[in-house]
C-alpha cells in the first residue's frame, strides 16, 4: 500500500496575490470614507440639508463600521477572509451607486449606510488576512507597513478624487468613480487573494452585536441631534439614557459569552488599553480637525471641492511620505515618545487653525495649522498601532487588529459628530442675539431660515433676499463656532499626548515584542 504524501507546508512567505488584493481592499474602503469631506459645500448647494443632516452624510458610513467590524472580523475567521473582500467591495460598489443616483438627502444617507456596511467588513478583513499569511514578526511587521500604507494611500487619492469630479463634473461622479474602483477591487480578490480562515473559539456573538449597536447608534443620535431638538428634549435624553444602558449590557455581555465579539481582558495589557484609549480620543480630533475644515471650506466660505481638496492633502497627503521615516523613528525611539510628539504637534495646529478669521480664503493660511495636524496625525497613529496590534499574541491577530480598527473608527465618528453640535450650538446662540439688530422683516425672515435650516442654510441664502441681511452675522458666527470646535479638538489631542506621557512606560508588556516593530500607519 503506497505511502500518503506528506501535507504540503504552508509558504514560507505571504503570496503577492493576497497582499495586493488586501492593500487594495483597504485603500478603497479609506476612499470611500473620505471622499465625501471634499463635497460637503456641494452637498449643501445642491441638496440644502438642514440641521444636522450635513452630519449624517459622514455618520452614515462611518457608524456601520464602527458597528459591525467587530461581527465581520469573526465572519472572516468562522467562513472564510477571501468572501469578505469580495462581498465588502460589491456592498460599498452598490452604496456608492445609490448615493450617486440621489434625489435628496435620505437616498444619500442610505447610500453612505450602505457603502459603509462594506467598508466594516474591508478593514479587519484586510488587515486579519494579510497578519494570517504571514509567519514571523519582522515578515508581518512588513506586511501591515504595506497595508498601512495603502491605506493612506486612500486617504491621499480621495481628495484628489472629490476634488476633481466635484470641480469639473459633480458629486455624483466622485461617486462613480468609487463604484468603479470597488468593482475592480472585488476583480482582485476573485482572482488573486488566497483564503484563511481561523474558526478555532470563534463564534459570532449576538448579544455583544446587538448591544454595542443599539448603544453606539443611541450614542451618536442623541450628540449629532443636540443642537437641533434641543439638548434637554425628550429624544436627545433619551438616547444618552438608552446609550448608557446598552453600552453597560455590552459589557456585561462580553463577560458572560462563551466567545465575546471583543475579549475584554486584552486590555489588561496596560499598552494595549492605553493605546485604546488614546487612539479613540486621538482619532476623534483629527476627524474633527478634518470636519471642520470641511465645513469652514465648503458650506461656510463656499470655496470649490479643488480648494477644499488642497486642505486635505494637508492632512492625510503628508502620511504615505513619512512612512519610511516614521519606520525608522520607531526602530529607535520608543512608541510613548513619537506618539507624545504626534498628538503635541496635532494640538498646536489645532489651536492655531482656531486662530484664523472666517473671512480669510487664502489657501495659504492654511499650510502651517493643517500641517501640523497631518505630521502629527502620521507620528500618532504610526505609534498607536505599533502599540496595540504587536502587544497581543499571533492567534489573536484578527481580533486584536477588528478592536483597534472599532475603537479608531469610534473615534472618527465622534469627530463630526462632536465637533458639529458643539460648532453648531454656539453659532446658533450667537446669531440668535445678533438677529435683533435687523429690522422686524429681515429679523423675522431671519428667525424661520434659521429655525428651519440653522446657521448653515441662513449663510447661504440670497444676498438680496428679506433674511440675506443676517448672513454676515452668519458668517461670523460659524466663524466663532468652528473656531472653538478647533480648540476642542486640539485640547483632546492635548489630553491624549499627556495620557500617553504618563502611562505608556515602565516595563514591556508580557505580549509586547522585544524588536523595535516596524512602522505601521492606520489613517482614517
Amino acid at each position: 500500500m503506497p505511502e500518503e504524501a506528506p501535507p504540503s507546508p504552508p509558504p514560507s512567505r505571504l503570496p503577492l496575490g493576497t497582499l495586493i488584493a488586501g492593500c487594495l481592499a483597504v485603500c478603497l474602503a479609506q476612499i470611500g470614507i473620505a471622499i465625501p469631506a471634499t463635497l460637503n459645500g456641494l452637498f449643501q448647494e445642491h441638496l440644502h440639508p438642514v440641521g444636522s443632516q450635513l452630519t449624517w452624510i459622514s455618520d452614515a458610513f462611518l457608524l456601520p463600521v464602527t458597528v459591525l467590524e467587530l461581527s465581520f472580523g469573526v465572519l472572516g475567521d468562522l467562513f472564510g477572509r477571501k468572501r469578505l473582500l469580495v462581498g465588502g467591495a460589491a456592498l460599498l460598489g452598490a452604496g456608492e451607486v445609490v448615493a450617486a443616483s440621489s434625489g435628496g438627502i435620505h437616498q444619500l444617507w442610505m447610500g453612505q449606510a450602505l457603502a459603509g456596511l462594506g467598508a466594516a467588513a474591508l478593514f479587519p478583513t484586510s488587515l486579519a488576512m494579510i497578519a494570517a499569511g504571514t509567519h514571523t514578526h519582522a515578515q508581518r511587521a512588513r506586511a501591515i507597513a504595506i497595508w498601512a500604507s495603502s491605506l493612506s494611500a486612500g486617504g491621499f487619492l480621495a481628495p484628489l478624487l472629490g476634488g476633481i469630479t466635484g470641480t469639473y463634473g459633480s458629486w455624483r461622479w466622485s461617486f462613480v468613480v468609487v463604484a468603479i474602483i470597488a468593482a475592480i477591487s472585488a476583480l482582485a480578490s476573485v482572482l488573486l487573494a488566497t483564503d484563511s480562515r481561523s474558526p478555532e473559539g470563534r463564534s459570532l456573538d449576538i448579544g455583544g452585536q446587538i448591544t454595542i449597536g443599539v448603544g453606539l447608534f443611541a450614542l451618536l443620535y442623541a450628540v449629532i441631534q443636540g443642537p437641533t431638538d434641543g439638548w434637554g428634549s425628550a429624544s436627545v435624553v433619551v438616547a444618552f439614557v438608552i446609550a448608557a444602558a446598552f453600552i453597560a449590557l455590552f459589557v456585561a455581555a462580553e463577560h458572560r459569552a462563551a466567545s465575546p465579539l471583543l475579549r475584554l481582558d486584552l486590555f489588561r495589557n496596560r499598552s494595549f488599553a492605553v493605546a485604546s484609549v488614546v487612539a479613540v480620543v486621538g482619532m476623534f480630533s483629527f476627524l474633527g480637525t478634518a470636519y471642520g475644515a470641511s465645513i469652514r471650506l465648503g458650506p461656510i466660505q463656499h470655496q470649490t471641492p479643488m480648494r477644499t481638496a488642497f486642505a486635505f492633502l494637508l492632512l492625510n497627503g503628508i502620511t504615505p511620505f513619512l512612512t519610511p521615516l516614521t519606520s525608522r523613528l520607531l526602530a529607535r525611539v520608543s512608541a510613548r515618545r513619537l506618539l507624545t510628539a504626534g498628538l503635541l504637534l496635532i494640538a498646536a495646529g489645532d489651536f492655531l487653525a482656531a486662530t484664523l478669521d472666517v473671512d480669510d480664503r487664502a489657501l495659504t493660511s492654511l499650510i502651517l495649522p493643517l500641517g501640523l495636524v497631518g505630521i502629527g496625525f502620521a507620528f500618532t497613529v504610526s505609534s498607536i498601532t505599533a502599540t496595540a496590534v504587536n502587544t497581543v499574541p499571533v492567534h489573536l491577530a484578527g481580533m486584536a487588529s477588528a478592536s483597534t480598527n472599532l475603537l479608531r473608527d469610534f473615534g472618527f465618528t465622534l469627530g463630526p459628530a462632536v465637533i458639529g453640535a458643539v460648532a453648531l450650538s454656539q453659532a446658533a446662540s450667537q446669531v440668535t442675539t445678533k438677529l435683533a439688530q435687523l429690522p422686524p422683516a429681515s429679523q423675522t425672515a431671519a428667525h424661520e431660515v434659521l429655525k428651519e435650516g440653522g446657521p448653515l442654510a441662513l449663510n447661504s441664502v440670497p444676498a438680496t433676499s428679506p433674511p440675506g441681511a443676517a448672513r454676515a452675522y452668519a458668517l461670523d458666527a460659524l466663524g466663532h463656532g468652528y473656531s472653538i470646535g478647533f480648540v476642542v479638538c486640539g485640547s483632546a489631542a492635548l489630553f491624549a499626548a499627556v495620557l500617553a506621557l504618563l502611562a505608556l512606560h515602565g516595563r514591556t508588556e508580557k505580549h509586547e515584542p522585544t524588536e523595535a516593530p516596524q512602522a505601521v500607519t492606520v489613517t482614517g
